[in-house]
């Protein structure tokens, strides 16, 4: 599977922005799709997941109550909205793909094994 993040960009602090990653080459429609950020100098960052068919989500501490993901697997592509955007989101966003077809096994980069190019994200204070 090929994936394309876009939607990255600047933006003030306390903004809003949607990030966007479509899937083309083989399905995604029955893996956890996932978001995963890398600022200067720090390791990659699990940011949210989503099952298959949207029944569970899952977020990263830093990002609870501010940021939804979803997907249109009619369209094979995931979202994640980003709300109350603050200085220290300012990173690298990549979507990647679960390694393996059904539910969840790690929020780690080792259980994705497909990933997108990241689009860039800057929060300005």
């Amino acid at each position: 599977v090929q994936l394309q993040a876009s939607g990255g960009g600047l933006v003030q602090a306390g903004g809003s922005l949607r990030l966007s990653c479509a899937a083309s080459g083989r399905t995604f429609s029955n893996y956890v799709m996932g978001w995963f950020r890398q600022a200067p100098g720090k390791e990659r960052e699990f940011v949210a997941a989503i099952t298959w068919s949207s029944t569970m989500t899952y977020y990263g501490n830093s990002v609870k109550g501010r940021f939804t993901i979803s997907r249109d697997n009619a369209k094979n592509t995931v979202y994640l909205q980003m709300n109350s955007l603050e200085p220290e989101d300012t990173a690298v966003y990549y979507c990647a793909r679960a390694r393996v077809a059904g539910t969840l096994t790690s929020t780690t980069t080792s259980a994705f094994g497909s990933w997108g190019q990241g689009t860039e994200l800057t929060v300005s204070s």
